[in-house]
């Protein structure tokens, strides 16, 4: 009996997350639409945070931390995604505030090892009844500093 590789190795920091590109996800030159990607990281984060114990639930107040905005999306693209097939998300924190954090993601191979597109997003945490900035809680807090990109 041989032992078996993991299929989605641990990066150094921030966790590998399997996503699937799908016929549908590409664009009329059989690319992954640049809209998608976004798409695919947002789905990625939902995974590991629902894999953490964390609900997204379409009730404001029932949401807690889930109860957030996008302030800011930056994405590069590095190398074309021509196929369907498994690919991964390296999820990260790059900052975790009091109100709002910013995390990054690598699209990228399965194995992690090509990068097709990196970016950062920011989003603020908002007070469901206010829709103004709102801390994090504590168990989000503690979650998310196991995520947190080392200084380097």
């Amino acid at each position: 009996m041989t032992a078996e590789a993991p299929a989605h190795p641990a990066p150094a920091f921030g966790r590998l997350v399997p996503v699937t590109v799908h016929f549908d996800d590409l664009d009329a030159l059989g690319l992954l639409h640049n809209a998608r990607y976004p798409v695919l990281v947002e789905r990625a984060w939902a995974a590991l945070w629902e894999g953490r114990g964390f609900r997204f639930e379409g009730d404001w107040a029932a949401a807690g931390d889930a109860c957030n905005a996008v302030r800011e999306l930056t994405v590069g693209y590095e190398v074309p995604v021509t196929r369907t097939g498994e690919y991964a998300v390296h999820l990260w924190l790059e900052r975790l505030g009091t109100t709002g954090l910013t995390y990054g993601f690598r699209f990228c191979s399965a194995d992690g090892a090509v990068t097709h597109a990196r970016g950062t997003r920011v989003l603020v945490r908002l007070d469901p009844a206010t829709l103004r900035p709102a801390p994090w809680s504590d168990v989000f807090r503690s979650a998310g500093r196991e995520l947190l990109r080392p200084a380097e």
